[in-house]
């Protein structure tokens, strides 16, 4: 009877170890089919990763809060960072621009399809700007589990809008302010010599300076060589560098970056950037201040620029053309101009005649000043006195074109009939005025020469030597200005203090 039981337990062991081993087995082939599939997932991840790190595009997981989980492999070499750098808790402020974060972060609160134009920072510091769509995968029930991102560059598309709008604004610039006269007049020795230098420099892209007295229309002969080289369908950017305050005028030609001084809110290209491709006419060059001419000379040299605030150089494709009214070979013995600046700009210099050097052009410029004026002002003149043409021609105009523009359009106003004429005590009274008092040639002299000295010292504090110093400024040697100083008994340090 024990015998029987004892036999029926073994049996029943024996069928329960079957059972297990059994299990066992099931398990141990569910395990392995399990494996399978992690594997196989595994596989199918990296074959995605590897899809989506063959486009050049960025691609982002982001967690619902934005937390990245994953990136592409052009996220990691635009940015420099690691996948596991950006899934810390800062990389928002390691990647994008700190104006943009909240613009970011609303976007995905939101919880909506979107697109945002974001600036990303570059490995080498330099943020650029992206247009970024961002997409939410939903659960069953509507609950966002996952953010898909990707990331186009619209850097040279933001530059490009930057500088159409510029180049608009100098449109805009040109035709609210009237020019000289829209061609340029004449057929003289004197100007045809000038317009054979245009047409052979303007197929170039030599540098130019123009010289010539104010009022010779030197701007004029810089359009004209824009207009005839081969980048004439860009813009042309007229720059008066006298009329910008020194403190302005390197962020005026190069540009600035946000918070690289006050007032400066947002990043703004310069006028070289809004140029590029085109032409850049410098006009007054003589007037740059000094810390200005270095950066000047590098974009001839290098063609790079820097905005100020800025770290990084952009090149540019601009051609320069400058020009003066002054004696820059005196300002470059005096120290106020860089002699290697000079011989920069100096590659092809024209000289442009004054309205004196091209008498037999007064004729032809009086008819064409007067069909543009009397066309504005509704009149018809037919007749030019031959006593006022004459009298012009007599005339030694100092502010050259400009002067008889002036003249002219002042004669056609108060013109009642079909003659034009014009009261010589005009021109007489330029020439009185001009004379001056009669008073000892030698007494005018010292005292406009005390005058002269004394402005120059109250601009400069006082300080006679360096590229601000009075000496400078006037174009003199500082030996010869302390000379001066002394013979006419003028107490320079009394002007130390003054404001300029």
């Amino acid at each position: 009877m024990e015998t029987q039981q004892t036999a029926d337990e073994i049996k029943d062991l024996k069928a329960c170890l079957n059972d297990l081993i059994a299990a066992n087995e099931a398990l141990q082939e569910e395990l392995a089919e399990r494996k399978r599939a992690e594997e196989k997932l595994r596989q199918d991840e990296r074959e995605l990763r590897r899809i989506t790190d063959a486009i050049p595009q960025a691609i982002g997981v982001l967690t619902p809060d934005g937390t990245v989980l994953h990136a592409n492999q052009a996220v990691l070499d635009y940015t420099g960072l690691t996948l596991e750098d950006l899934k810390t808790d800062d990389f928002r402020k390691r990647l994008f621009h700190p104006d943009d974060l909240d613009k970011r972060q609303h976007a995905l609160e939101h919880g909506t399809p979107c697109e945002l134009e974001l600036r990303a920072r570059r490995k080498d510091g330099q943020y650029r700007w992206f247009l970024f769509r961002y997409n939410p995968l939903r659960d069953d029930e509507g609950h966002i589990i996952r953010w898909y991102a990707t990331g186009i560059d619209i850097e040279d598309v933001k530059q490009a809008e930057e500088r159409i709008r510029n180049e608009n604004m100098a449109l805009r610039e040109e035709i609210d302010s009237a020019s000289m006269f829209e061609e340029i007049v004449g057929s003289s020795d004197a100007l045809r010599k000038v317009l054979r230098q245009v047409a052979k420099v303007a197929p170039m892209d030599s540098t130019v300076l123009i010289l010539g007295e104010t009022g010779t229309g030197k701007e004029l002969i810089a359009r004209a060589i824009h207009k005839r080289s081969s980048r004439s369908s860009r813009a042309f950017i007229r720059v008066n560098c006298a009329a910008i305050p020194s403190s302005l005028i390197a962020s005026e030609l190069f540009g600035h970056e946000k918070g690289a001084f006050t007032g400066a809110l947002q990043r703004r290209l310069g006028r070289f950037e809004s140029a590029n491709g085109g032409t850049i006419f410098l006009d007054e060059i003589g007037d740059l201040p000094a810390e200005t001419q270095i950066a000047l000379l590098r974009v001839l040299q290098e063609r790079e620029i820097e905005r100020v605030g800025g770290s990084h150089p952009i090149s540019v494709d601009v051609r320069v053309v400058a020009a003066t009214n002054r004696d820059l070979n005196a300002a470059v013995a005096a120290g106020s101009f860089r002699q290697d600046l000079f011989y920069r700009l100096n590659v092809f210099p024209i000289q442009v005649p004054s309205l004196r050097e091209r008498v037999d052009d007064i004729p032809l410029l009086v008819e064409y000043l007067i069909d543009r004026y009397a066309k504005k002002a509704g009149k018809k003149i037919r007749h030019i006195r031959k006593q006022t043409l004459e009298a012009f021609q007599a005339y030694d105009w100092p502010g050259n074109i400009r002067e008889l523009q002036n003249v002219i359009e002042r004669a056609v106003v108060l013109c009642d009939g079909e003659t034009f004429s014009v009261d010589e005590t005009w021109l007489m009274g330029e020439r009185d005025r001009q004379a001056g008092p009669a008073v000892p040639l030698a007494a005018s002299i010292a005292e406009r020469e005390r005058e002269m000295i004394e402005a120059a010292l109250a601009q400069s504090r006082g300080q006679v030597s360096g590229a601000t110093g009075a000496a400078a400024k006037l174009g003199l040697p500082r030996q010869t200005l302390e000379s001066k100083i002394k013979n006419l008994g003028i107490d320079k340090h009394r002007f130390a203090s003054r404001s300029t």
